[in-house]
């Protein structure tokens, strides 16, 4: 019996490495990866040779901005672009409006993705109202979000309601999560240490996005540092599986390594911004607040990508945050007024992949980062983040030999600009496959809002020892 689909003559990466080999599908999974000389009978064939299968990337940290602030982006644009760039599973953050911080309100947004998601997603929702979160965990979530951080002289994005940073509340979110099995998310911030921090930067009539990033990163990063220790001190008493976002200084990935070693249920992402632009102090000059999320000094920037390359990181999520320009350019003279935050979604993987053939990253770990280890540490595995037989045909057909230049005219995201407009890339994306059907093929996106499903965890327990990966 003929098979739905064939994806001939690629090179693929399976879990034990690259092999040449042909995938076939049926219905919405691999049901076989044969030798290029075994071609079993297809409906439907199509050439991939000279293209690198890669399973679809599993973004766990992305804001899609809806419900209430569908003017930056909403489900449809985001999807859209998640398409473009190889990402099958998006999972949004809870800086929405209102924020998912109950069973009702979370139901209405799992309704409009429903509706208008292009790939499959999920929801993190708030963890911030204790009580709610028994609730909460049984709807299909795959963990829970707390900010730590309250923002100075604007609203948005760390709005009130979704950022906590009392220390004996974040204990009690902890005991109540850890009864739950899953895992916590947490935007690391110290406040008290920055608004000192920042008030001595106005006290000298310093408020554009210089004195900005300077800020955030004063002291060698103190106000991460001492959020992430913590942090871990607080998951040592609870024994709650915690997942630490936006590493991103030396110590905090010393702490990281430490606690991994004894075998605690620790894990922590980096985000495109560490790696490829916040690192680099010429972007923050040239591009002002549009490269701001966070600066990321030298000393701290090389071992953010020590973390990435030694699993002391074990993702790497976009923290995909558009914001229009307007909202932007505010950051020149003032930039706390400035939205913080960058898109990033429909590049990261050409970006990872240019330093994959610079020899910077093995494609191997690449793959782990962005795909096998966010599915086996929230559960989605072995549905979703390998190329294996009885997975979802999740899969990315790449051109290692193209390049590319990306531009503002290229962005799918509603916000229509890019901080890495100008950039050349290497390792672009040809298709991108959703359990079975095309989303992106030959370079256009073809998926149709509501194809997307809820990808719900298959356990609670999958990879959730923070050994390094």
């Amino acid at each position: 019996m003929p098979v739905d689909l064939l994806l001939k003559g690629g090179v693929v990466m399976t879990e034990g490495g690259l092999i040449p080999a042909n995938i076939a599908i049926t219905g919405e999974q691999i049901v076989g990866i044969t030798a290029l000389s075994e071609s079993p009978a297809a409906r439907r064939v199509v050439d991939v040779a000279g293209l690198h299968l890669l399973p679809g990337l599993i973004d766990t940290h992305s804001h899609h901005r809806e419900p209430g602030f569908t003017d930056k982006e909403d489900i449809i644009t985001a999807t859209r672009a998640c398409a473009a760039g190889g990402v099958t599973v998006s999972v949004a953050m809870p800086n929405v409006s209102p924020p998912p911080t109950t069973p009702e309100i979370l139901r209405d947004m799992f309704a409009l993705y429903e509706k208008k998601a292009i790939v499959d997603y999920n929801v993190n929702a708030a963890g911030t109202v204790v009580e709610e979160i028994p609730r909460l965990a049984p709807l299909g979530i795959l963990a829970f979000k707390v900010f730590m951080v309250v923002d100075t002289g604007r609203s948005y994005p760390h709005m009130p309601g979704i950022g906590v940073h009392d220390h004996g509340k974040l204990m009690a979110i902890f005991e109540a999560v850890a009864k739950t099995g899953l895992p916590i998310m947490v935007h690391p911030h110290d406040q008290e240490l920055m608004d000192h921090i920042e008030q001595g930067f106005w006290a000298k009539g310093e408020r554009d996005f210089r004195a900005y990033a300077k800020a955030y990163s004063a002291n060698d990063g103190v106000i991460w540092d001492t959020a992430v220790g913590m942090l871990l001190r607080l998951q040592q008493a609870t024994g709650v599986r915690l997942h630490v976002l936006h590493l991103q200084t030396s110590l905090c990935a010393k702490m990281l390594r430490a606690a991994k070693d004894e075998g605690r249920p620790v894990t922590s992402e980096v985000n495109p911004w560490a790696l490829w632009l916040g690192n680099d102090w010429k972007n923050i000059e040239r591009l002002g607040s549009y490269a701001l999320s966070y600066y990321v000094p030298p000393k701290q920037a090389e071992a953010t990508w020590q973390a990435v390359l030694d699993g002391t990181a074990d993702v790497i999520a976009t923290d995909h945050a558009p914001h229009l320009k307007e909202e932007k350019e505010a950051g020149w003279t003032d930039g706390w007024k400035a939205h913080t935050g960058t898109p990033s979604t429909q590049y990261y993987l050409s970006l990872l992949l240019t330093d994959v053939l610079n020899g910077r990253i093995p494609l191997e770990r690449a793959v782990e980062l962005i795909s096998t280890r966010p599915a086996k540490l929230f559960g989605l595995y072995p549905q979703k983040g390998a190329i294996r037989v009885g997975a979802d045909a999740d899969i990315v057909a790449v051109d290692m030999a193209a390049e590319n230049t990306i531009t503002n005219e290229s962005v799918l995201s509603k916000c229509g600009w890019t901080p890495f407009a100008g950039r050349k890339v290497r390792g672009i994306p040809v298709h991108t496959l959703l359990r079975g059907q095309f989303v992106f093929e030959k370079g256009e996106v073809v998926g149709q809002p509501g194809y997307g499903r809820l990808a719900r965890p298959q356990s609670s327990t999958t990879g959730t020892t923070g050994n390094r990966s």
